[in-house]
């Protein structure tokens, strides 16, 4: 993965209140280069749910998905991946907040 070019952040919203503290759903776009296996003519994106609770945050979950077509691509992240996209949801979930 090379670069998030364009996100979006909100928090996703819990009427029951089932799930312990806040989940925030980010949408990511992604550069990648031709060469990456994660590479689409059509470009990509990563649906990202991040959740914070009083002593742990991180990723619950994600998807990648095409950017045209929406169709969703079964492929993981690589760890350093991972860890990237982490680090950009947890400078950023607060802006959900604002």
């Amino acid at each position: 993965m090379d670069n998030i070019t364009e996100y979006s952040v909100e928090q996703v919203k819990d009427p029951f209140g089932i799930l312990p503290g806040k989940r925030y759903e980010f949408i990511m776009d992604i550069q990648v280069d031709e060469d990456d296996e994660l590479y689409s003519e059509h470009g990509i994106y990563l649906r990202v749910i991040y959740g914070v609770e009083e002593s742990t945050q991180g990723i619950v979950n994600y998807h990648i998905h095409e950017r045209v077509t929406d169709k969703y691509l079964d492929f993981d992240l690589e760890d350093d991946e991972l860890a990237e996209v982490e680090a950009f949801c947890r400078e950023h979930y607060n802006e959900a907040d604002n």
